[in-house]
C-alpha cells in the first residue's frame, strides 16, 4: 500500500470539509417575511451592505437584550463587528416593507435549528428619531409580541409567529426581533424596516397574509406594550 499517496487522498477529501465547517456554523436563521434589512441586504433591495448580504442568517450576539446584549449604537448588527453596516440610520438609509396596525405575520426561515428559550419582538416608540442609531432608548423595552420555545428546536426550517402591532403607531419604524437560544449564552438578532398603516387603511390597499406552522403564541408576560 502506498501510504504516502493514501494520505494525499485524504488530505484532499478532509480540504472541503474543513472548509466548509466554519460555513455550517454559521447558519442559523432570519425574518424572511416581512424581509428583514439583512435579508434585503441579501436579496439586492437594499445596498452597500458589506458581508451580511452573504449571510443573513448570522446576525448572532450576546443574548438578553435589553438588560445587556449589543451596545446601542449596535444593535442591528447584534453587536458583531463585520455586519456594521446595518448599523446605518436614517430616515431614507434602507428601503421598508408595508406592514399594518394589529396581526401581522412574521415568517423565520432557520437554516439550523437550535433550542429556542423564546422569540419576542420589540418596536421603537411613538415619535422615535429615525436619524439617530437604534439604541434602546429608541425602541419600547417590553416586547409587543412573545413567543414561547420551551427550550426545544423550531417546529419547522420556516415557523411564522402570528403578532399584533400596536394601533398607535404609524409611518416609519423599526421592529426588532430577537431569537434567544436555550443552551448557549446568544440569541440572533433581525431589525425590521417597516412603514406603518393603520389596520382598516392597509386592508383597502390590499395588505393581507396568512399564517403557516405558527407556534403558539403567548399573551406578553412583560406588562403593557406601549407607554
Amino acid at each position: 500500500m502506498n501510504t504516502s499517496l493514501s494520505m494525499s487522498r485524504l488530505i484532499k477529501l478532509a480540504l472541503p470539509l474543513a472548509l466548509l465547517s466554519p460555513l455550517l456554523a454559521q447558519a442559523h436563521g432570519y425574518i424572511d417575511s416581512p424581509k428583514s434589512r439583512a435579508r434585503m441586504c441579501q436579496t439586492g433591495a437594499n445596498t452597500d451592505c458589506g458581508e451580511i448580504q452573504y449571510e443573513p442568517q448570522s446576525v448572532e450576539g450576546p443574548k438578553g437584550f435589553p438588560a445587556v446584549g449589543p451596545l446601542d449604537g449596535t444593535i442591528a448588527a447584534g453587536g458583531v463587528d463585520r455586519f456594521s453596516e446595518l448599523n446605518v440610520q436614517s430616515p431614507t438609509r434602507w428601503q421598508t416593507v408595508p406592514l399594518k396596525t394589529d396581526k401581522n405575520f412574521f415568517t423565520w426561515n432557520f437554516t439550523a435549528l437550535h433550542a429556542t428559550t423564546d422569540w419576542r419582538y420589540y418596536i421603537t416608540k411613538p415619535g422615535w428619531d429615525s436619524s439617530q442609531p437604534l439604541s434602546r432608548d429608541s425602541f419600547e423595552l417590553q416586547p409587543f409580541c412573545f413567543v414561547e420555545g420551551n427550550s426545544k428546536p423550531p417546529s419547522s426550517k420556516r415557523v411564522t409567529h402570528t403578532c399584533r402591532i400596536p394601533s398607535d403607531r404609524s409611518g416609519y419604524h423599526v421592529i426588532l426581533a430577537t431569537w434567544n437560544i436555550a443552551d448557549t449564552g446568544n440569541a440572533f438578532y433581525q431589525v425590521i424596516d417597516a412603514d406603518i398603516q393603520p389596520a382598516a387603511t392597509a386592508l383597502k390597499k390590499g395588505q393581507s397574509g396568512a399564517g403557516a406552522n405558527a407556534e403558539r403564541v403567548m399573551a406578553n408576560p412583560f406588562g403593557a406594550t406601549h407607554r
